[in-house]
């Protein structure tokens, strides 16, 4: 918990006890279902909470407002941000039912009332979201591509987390992607290559 107190030293009590709850049942259920990678099980707090918790560094999840975690595997980056913003909404969407069994029975036990956790493809979502995030699923313009029935006209955000060279990648968005080293929040070589990239709709 230090290195997560030393890069968020505001939290409320409330919130730590949630996010050690957080790594201890991961720890349990990562046994039983691959939720995330095994090799990953001793690094939750570095390589997915605070990765995650890089999109709260970056951005502030207003109050009231819906976020989608599209394709959210084991929960990233939708659950960690949901601590992070207990009067923000957050809607999780994997198409993998086992994964998503696990992350709404992660969220219940943690008491987020904030937080909706449903097993569908994003084609068939309804609606629309303030901001939506995605951690390492898909290009950048496919992801686009999926969610733009998703989006409110002029006013939704997309943060993904991405890592590596996206030069290629962002190409065809010309001066509509903006890019921020996850390397400027923390300063440990797991985060020399990620980035956040940030698009307004």
């Amino acid at each position: 918990m230090e290195l997560l107190l030393k890069h968020f030293p505001n939290l409320k009590p409330k919130q730590v006890k949630q996010f050690e709850l957080m790594i201890s049942l991961y720890e349990e259920w990562n046994q039983k279902v691959n939720v995330i990678s095994r090799k990953d099980t001793e690094h939750i707090l570095e390589k997915h909470i605070l990765h995650s918790l890089a999109l709260a560094k970056y951005k502030h999840f207003k109050n009231g407002s819906w976020t989608l975690d599209l394709g959210t595997g084991g929960g990233f980056p939708g659950l960690p941000l949901a601590i992070m913003f207990p009067k923000a909404n957050f809607h999780l969407v994997d198409s993998i039912g086992k994964k998503i069994m696990v992350v709404n029975e992660i969220a219940e036990t943690l008491g987020l009332k904030n937080v909706k956790v449903e097993k569908e493809r994003v084609e068939n979502l309804e609606g629309s979201y303030h901001y939506i995030v995605s951690r390492a699923v898909a290009k950048t313009t496919q992801l686009l591509e999926w969610t733009k029935h998703l989006a409110l006209r002029n006013n939704t955000e997309y943060l993904f987390l991405k890592g590596g060279d996206l030069t290629e990648e962002l190409k065809p968005l010309g001066f509509k992607a903006s890019i921020q080293n996850i390397s400027q929040y923390y300063k440990t070589e797991f985060y020399e290559t990620k980035k956040i990239v940030w698009i307004k709709h």
